[in-house]
């Protein structure tokens, strides 16, 4: 009975769809992660199991409630989860099958952080930008930013870190090509930092690349050096082109260095330096 209907002789079209049908749940998972929705996809799913236990147990009572909330449970999810859900289809948009249509746009984001960190070197002005790239930032944007919705460009960004400026503390938090926050605390690494040059900003921007995809470029108040921190690693004392190609799509898919790399190249930067 089981050969007839066909468990164990899946065709290519049920293949395909459960393919699909991953690809797209893992997808949501990792919109979702660092958000307040993954705590209720959690929720949903223990009253799920609820459900069916009350089915097995026939707790008639406990079936009728979880099903009506079931109905219009959805409805309400998608008016408290509304920023999230915006977020999540934006991020659909840029997606790396989709990227490539985009990549006129991407180079000009780049040229724009490029020569806002120039005038900010220049001007001996701290800052720190992050560029999210697969792992949504709600979290800390949520907790401790002030949403901004403005395209990216130098004026803005270099205006925003003007000392004494009410958003000039903490990171400002770039999405695709707009600015979405401002004033972003980030969390510091919990790596032992030998270099005691590496100052608050430096050790942010490590602690953010440990525990997303982020680029975070760091503009240095006391020695002008522009940073750039990806999955662990820090680039010190990069040059404006530099900086631009690797926003650009440079070390996005550079595997993560091993501690014994980070110690040498860390080592080999302070004797250059």
């Amino acid at each position: 009975m089981i050969s007839e209907i066909g468990l164990f002789a899946p065709g290519w079209t049920d293949v395909v769809e459960i393919v699909v049908v991953w690809a797209i749940f893992y997808r949501v998972l990792v919109l979702l992660a660092g958000t307040r929705a993954i705590q209720m996809l959690l929720g949903l799913v223990l009253l799920v199991g609820i459900y069916f236990a009350a089915r097995l147990l026939d707790f008639e009572l406990l079936q009728a409630l979880l099903e009506n909330f079931f109905q219009f449970g959805v409805i309400a999810a998608i008016i408290v989860f509304h920023p999230e859900l915006r977020s999540a289809l934006a991020h659909l948009g840029q997606n790396r099958l989709l990227r490539m249509f985009n990549r006129m746009e991407e180079n000009l984001v780049a040229e724009e952080i490029g020569l806002a960190a120039e005038e900010l070197s220049r001007s001996k002005v701290g800052a720190i930008i992050v560029i999210e790239q697969e792992v949504g930032l709600e979290e800390f944007i949520e907790k401790t930013g002030t949403r901004l919705q403005a395209r990216v460009s130098a004026p803005i960004l270099t205006t925003i870190f003007t000392p004494y400026s009410p958003l000039h503390d903490g990171a400002v938090v770039i999405r695709g090509d707009s600015i979405v926050a401002a004033g972003v605390v980030l969390p510091l690494t919990q790596s032992p930092v030998s270099d005691r040059t590496m100052g608050t900003r430096h050790r942010a921007a490590l602690g953010l690349s440990e525990e997303s995809d982020a680029l975070i470029v760091v503009v240095s108040e006391e020695t002008s050096q522009i940073s750039l921190a990806h999955r662990g690693r820090l680039r010190r004392d990069l040059d404006v082109e530099r900086l631009t190609e690797i926003i650009s799509g440079g070390v996005r898919d550079e595997p993560a260095p091993s501690s014994d790399r980070l110690r040498k190249e860390t080592r080999a930067e302070r004797t250059s330096g």
